[in-house]
């Protein structure tokens, strides 16, 4: 079995957008003076498909979120050339040939979001052409069902917050995630603001919902170090991302400070990246998303390093490629489950393109033993509402 063919395609949303609303969600853009949507460059109304074909007409299906026209350029450039010709169950080479030939500029960021993306279709393939789900492969299942949680309640008004949050409940989730909208910049009343949107979720939810906080690199350490003792008796599962990536320092002060675990991770990359937090004892909660850490071989070893450690891995977005690690490994308890609905952010786009995500049912999920790869298809439910960049 040989690869012959890696085309890449960038699927760029046109339909219908929920417009963006301020206070929406604290970001790393809010630290700094600007004019109209911060969270503007954080939405990625856009995805690129990968598909990895080889010359018994197997198709493996990747994905990649991240600056997606860049992406299909690395991957027709420079990456689909060091693959083709290979065989895909040579996956660790092709890891290895993708990232060490691009490691002059592609280790973190779009470059390894792009190789994540052939790595993930070429697990898709493997699946396929075994005729066995992806998550077999990795380990089988380690548990009956996934529990998930479900990851929306962006900053609106506190009444629509409630009623989200009850919508949750109605639907048998028992953890739910919420974001803030203020930071640093807001000031006092700022913070009481954030208070009460927690304070808000709790009143509905009770005390026996894990409710996670989202900042999304939105704070710093001193206005982190402020919040923590105001939000303990809330008893959130975890803070998510009070700073940014890079200040690794900021982390692990954090997490050394406060009784509620940080977590974080979504931003980081390889197997290298979270050695460093995970030895640093910088997150207490690691969230790598598949499609951007180096795809599932990268994320594989992940979960290995982070058993050893014994610090849990709940993947950033829900999305097949992170549902099968989840279930193949002890190292994570739980997923992320994004409700679908209308185009906001951007990772609602994936139930456009994709067809083969599992609903939830009761707060679980589950994957089907008997379907081979992700158990992905693209879709043509949508066609019409997207540019296609072939």
């Amino acid at each position: 079995m040989k690869i012959t063919k890696v085309r890449a395609r960038t699927f760029e949303w046109k339909g219908h957008t929920v417009p963006p609303q301020p206070h929406f969600c604290s970001n790393a853009m809010d630290q700094l003076w600007d004019r109209g949507d911060s969270m503007g460059t954080f939405r990625f109304h856009g995805w690129t498909v990968v598909e990895v074909e080889t010359d018994d007409g197997h198709v493996g299906i990747g994905n990649v979120a991240l600056a997606p026209r860049i992406a299909k350029a690395i991957v027709d450039q420079y990456l689909a050339p060091l693959v083709i010709g290979h065989d895909p169950f040579d996956y660790e080479y092709l890891w290895q040939r993708m990232y060490r030939s691009t490691h002059a500029w592609g280790r973190k960021g779009v470059g390894m979001a792009a190789i994540s993306a052939i790595d993930i279709a070429l697990w898709d393939l493997m699946g396929k052409a075994t005729g066995r789900p992806v998550f077999k492969l990795l380990g089988g299942r380690t548990k009956e069902k996934i529990p998930c949680y479900a990851s929306k309640l962006y900053r609106t008004d506190l009444k629509e917050m409630q009623e989200e949050a009850q919508r949750y409940l109605d639907q048998g989730f028992s953890a739910m995630k919420m974001r803030f909208g203020y930071g640093p910049k807001d000031g006092p009343e700022g913070m009481r603001k954030n208070l009460d949107s927690v304070a808000a979720v709790r009143e509905v939810i009770g005390d026996d919902i894990d409710l996670m906080l989202e900042c999304y690199m939105g704070w710093n350490l001193e206005y982190t170090k402020r919040m923590l003792p105001k939000l303990e008796k809330f008893e959130p599962r975890w803070l998510e991302e009070p700073v940014i990536a890079d200040d690794i320092d900021g982390y692990a002060e954090l997490n050394q400070l406060t009784s509620i675990p940080i977590s974080g991770g979504e931003h980081e990359f390889t197997s290298y990246g979270f050695k460093q937090l995970l030895y640093r004892k910088a997150v207490s909660v690691i969230q790598y998303d598949t499609n951007r850490v180096g795809g599932i071989t990268a994320a594989h070893k992940i979960n290995a390093l982070a058993e050893a450690y014994s610090v849990p891995v709940i993947p950033h977005a829900g999305q097949m490629h992170n549902y099968h690690l989840t279930m193949s490994t002890l190292a994570s308890p739980m997923s992320e489950f994004f409700p679908v609905h209308d185009v906001e952010v951007g990772n609602e786009l994936f139930y456009y393109i994709f067809e083969g995500d599992p609903e939830p049912d009761n707060g679980f999920i589950d994957l089907d033993d008997d379907k081979p790869g992700l158990g992905l298809s693209i879709s043509d439910k949508y066609l019409d509402q997207f540019n296609i960049i072939e």
